[in-house]
């Protein structure tokens, strides 16, 4: 495998049973994802995007087909993936400090270089000052900060993240977006992000794989060259928007 292939998924299907019936909900999936790429899996609601992150997560198995990151083949969850969710699943109970250092707490890395590494992270997502307040004190915007924040602690290989701001308004959304490109400038890593909006899929990818309805196989993919930061209304934006819109299954 080439050295700068970081995710592989080769021939990848799968199928949920109910009852005796079978549902085809990914099929014969070949994905290819490169160093420090930001890769956006857009498709329509409930076409299997978040099964197939799943899967490349090892949350999943897949019924047919393999998953390898970094040459390895995926058999579970593991630290050199960080997945960060639409819904927020913060600790009630710890800190700022202590939601973004929990995992690292838990591989036993020692209180001053965890603290150490855990503040770092909560400089870069700019939730300076807020390191001993609790959750339910935070907004929905800062809250998801700290959840990227905690998956960056880990330190992983591949960011895998699923509409993580599809539950906030639209403003905040929009902050959002222009927040994590500069997170991931400043912090590379190759993210997988999973989106149905078109605005923010060009907005943040080099490459968008359209994915067709469920059973959910790749449609086509676009290479993203235009500089960054981008303008949701720069000429070359507007026609992708119109060109890969049009080029997918209309249930969004």
């Amino acid at each position: 495998m080439n050295k700068d292939v970081v995710i592989k998924c080769d021939s990848v299907s799968k199928i949920f049973y109910s009852s005796d019936k079978g549902f085809d909900v990914v099929k014969n999936i070949d994905l290819t994802v490169f160093k420090n790429e930001f890769l956006v899996l857009f498709g329509p609601g409930q076409c299997g995007k978040t099964t197939l992150l799943n899967i490349i997560a090892g949350l999943d198995m897949p019924t047919s087909g393999k998953v390898y990151v970094n040459n390895k083949e995926v058999i579970g969850p593991g630290p050199e993936r960080g997945v960060v969710y639409q819904s927020i699943s913060l600790f009630p109970w710890l800190t700022t400090m202590g939601n973004v250092e929990f995992g690292i707490k838990a591989a036993g890395v020692g209180k001053k270089e965890r603290r150490k590494r855990a503040q770092y992270y909560i400089d870069l997502v700019g939730l300076q000052g807020f390191e001993n307040t609790y959750p339910i004190k935070l907004s929905g915007g800062m809250k998801q900060r700290v959840g990227i924040a905690r998956a960056y602690c880990i330190e992983p290989v591949v960011m895998l993240m699923d509409e993580p701001f599809g539950a906030l308004d639209a403003q905040t959304r929009y902050l959002m977006q222009k927040e994590l490109e500069i997170i991931w400038g400043r912090e590379k890593r190759t993210v997988v992000f999973v989106t149905n909006n078109i605005e923010e899929a060009l907005f943040l990818a080099d490459r968008i794989v359209v994915l067709n309805n469920c059973p959910t196989s790749i449609r086509q993919e676009y290479v993203i060259d235009m500089p960054r930061p981008r303008e949701y209304t720069g000429e070359k934006f507007l026609y992708l928007r119109k060109e890969i819109t049009g080029n997918m299954d209309k249930t969004l």
